[in-house]
This record gives structure tokens, sequence and C-alpha cells, in this order.
């Protein structure tokens, strides 16, 4: 499965919609997502599983890199 992963590059900021970023990341489970990029300093606001037409929307974007956990 394909989440889409929006958040801030820095937990400690105030968040500000205007410097949200996304991510894409091929897990099995919103669990393992969040389990793998806990290292990272984000302030994750929101995961959501990307499905049928949404997927391809988002596939046609220029930006969809998919980063997968192997």
């Amino acid at each position: 499965m394909i989440f889409k992963v929006l958040y801030q590059e820095n937990r400690a900021e105030v968040p500000v919609r205007e410097n949200t970023k996304s991510l894409y990341v091929e897990a099995s489970s919103e669990r393992e997502v969040r389990f793998h990029l806990k290292d990272r300093n984000y302030n994750i606001e929101f995961i959501q599983l990307l499905e049928g037409n949404h997927l391809a929307y988002e596939q046609a974007s220029e930006n969809f890199k998919v980063e997968s956990l192997d």
C-alpha cells in the first residue's frame, strides 16, 4: 500500500500550512510508516492511504516518488 505523509520538517516549530511537505511511503500499515519515520525530526500532521483514483491522481504529479521501507 502507498501512504501520503503530510509533515513539517521541524518538530519544535508551530505548524504552518505553507511549510507543509509531503512524502509517499510504501508500507503495509500506517503504524509501519510511523515507525519508519520516528527517527526523523518530522512533525507528522496526517498519514493518508492512497487508493484508486486518488492514487492515480497523485502518481500523475511530477513530485511523486515512493520511498520503500526495505
